[in-house]
């Protein structure tokens, strides 16, 4: 199949949605079929030309005189590429690629990623919509996008092209214990509540240290909270990080308490370093924790009862050591490359795969020359 993917950018600055998107296109390169990206480009370009991936520019900034450029832009870009499929993973790509149909014949598939922004009904204009847990997919029929229409493909990350082997990370010489998190600074992701959590048991745990990992517009409101508290000086920003694995694999106790979250990459990655974990109750969170058995569920907005956990888990070391032993089974499920097999799938109920298998099809060339 000739695949065109569409996404704002391809920066590697730790967005998912991205991260997700390139995981795609390159397993999809690999396993064979022409893949193509059109997006305002990224650090992430040099990996997809390694597998043989076409980059096209498209700026899809939505100011009037550039979502016309764009809409020539991305006309150009079919009548040279001639996908078969079309796979858009944000709004501004959906309403391009589905208004923009006319005269093509490719299928449209759509992902929702992030279910709670208000643009993302218009991911309904896919043939199929891709969405990334069953709560998505819930809150997407309640919004009106047919049910028949969607599929459910969750998010995993393991074995991904991005990275290396978890094998081949070495642990950060953090303190001990260590309780962290990996995510955008944002307030939705509820580290206001972890940081408050944190500081309610931070006199009764004197060695304990939070490490907030990762960048976002709330982090200085956050470090401005951080500051006030009596525990300011174990409460450690450490920025975006391109290698995370590193912290996850020094983490005792990992956390996640976000107020909304369609389907967190960093789960799977927090499980397969073996962390003890603690998330919200919320949206596609209990999926990736097994509905509660590989990590403990806590209300959203609730630092007192994360609080309440930390404690257990802080004060009973055979406590702390069984959940991160749970968090630790049942990993394949998480993988990239199923993520990749079940989208693949969904193509094909649009495009039957006709294609001859490898043998046939190179003696019918041999043949043909």
């Amino acid at each position: 199949m000739r695949i065109l993917h569409l996404t704002n950018h391809v920066q590697e600055i730790g967005n998912g949605i991205v991260n997700v998107a390139i995981d795609l296109t390159c397993m999809q390169a690999k396993d064979g079929h022409d893949v193509a990206i059109a997006s305002s480009g990224g650090e992430y370009e040099a990996l997809l030309e390694s597998y043989g991936i076409r980059h096209f520019d498209l700026d899809q900034s939505r100011t009037p005189l550039n979502i016309i450029k764009a809409v020539w832009r991305y006309r150009k870009i079919v009548d040279e590429f001639k996908p078969d499929i079309v796979h858009v993973h944000m709004m501004t790509g959906a309403v391009l690629a589905g208004t923009l149909r006319f005269g093509y014949k490719y299928s449209l598939i759509a992902t929702v990623h992030n279910e709670f922004q208000p643009s993302a009904v218009l991911m309904g204009l896919g043939e199929r919509v891709i969405v990334v847990s069953q709560a998505v997919g819930e809150s997407m029929a309640r919004r009106g996008i047919p049910k028949q229409k969607m599929r459910v493909v969750s998010n995993g990350t393991l074995g991904s092209p991005r990275q290396r082997s978890i094998k081949e990370y070495q642990p950060l010489p953090l303190h001990h214990p260590a309780i962290a998190t990996v995510s955008g600074m944002y307030r939705r992701k509820g580290i206001g509540e972890l940081i408050d959590a944190f500081v309610e048991i931070a006199g009764d745990f004197p060695d304990a240290h939070l490490y907030l990992v990762g960048n976002g517009p709330d982090r200085e409101s956050l470090e401005e909270q951080a500051r006030n508290t009596q525990a300011a000086s174990r409460i450690h920003f450490e920025g975006f990080q391109p290698e995370p694995k590193r912290y996850l694999l020094a983490t005792d106790i990992f956390v996640l308490v976000s107020h909304k979250d369609s389907s967190p990459l960093v789960i799977p990655e927090a499980r397969e370093a073996g962390c003890a974990i603690i998330g919200s109750n919320v949206d596609g969170i209990p999926e990736a924790l097994d509905a509660g058995k590989a990590g403990i569920l806590v209300p959203a907005k609730d630092s007192h009862t994360l609080a309440v956990n930390l404690r257990q888990l802080l004060s009973d070391r055979d406590r702390l050591q069984w959940w991160r032993t749970q968090a630790s089974q049942n990993l394949e499920r998480l993988s990239a490359s199923r993520v990749h097999k079940e989208t693949l799938a969904v193509y094909k109920e649009l495009i039957p795969d006709n294609t001859p298998n490898n043998y046939e099809y190179a003696k019918a060339k041999l043949i043909h020359n």
